[in-house]
């Protein structure tokens, strides 16, 4: 991990945890202050790009309900007040690649995007 402080670490891992909670108990509520509003989720499918409002991770919380999950950081990087942290996530029995582009908005960090690979 390049240039993290403890606290900026401890901060950005703060929205972390709250965006695997939030599927732990199936409720999308537990997210919502982990991302900054106008957040995106993009991934590719079947070789094309898709690109949406982060309302669709949101309605995957919800619709699937509880369910174990868990992560742990692969890299992060802070420059200043942005930062990109990739994790490797388990949500139920699927497996992701995770990484997010982070701001801080005052104190706390915000998710501006996340982008996925299902692995």
């Amino acid at each position: 991990m390049n240039n993290v402080s403890a606290e900026d670490l401890a901060g950005i891992r703060k929205a972390m945890d709250l965006y695997v909670q939030a599927a732990v108990e199936g409720d999308s509520k537990v997210a919502r202050p982990a991302f900054a509003e106008g957040a995106t989720i993009s991934h590719a499918e079947d070789g094309k790009l898709i690109c949406l409002p982060i309302q669709a991770l949101f309605d995957y919380y919800d619709a699937t309900g509880k369910q174990p999950a868990s992560y742990e950081v692969a890299e992060c990087n802070v420059a200043g007040d942005v930062a990109m942290i990739r994790i490797e996530s388990v949500f139920g029995d699927a497996k992701f690649s995770d990484m997010f582009a982070l701001v801080k908005d005052g104190q706390d960090w915000k998710i501006v995007s996340k982008v996925f690979q299902a692995n």
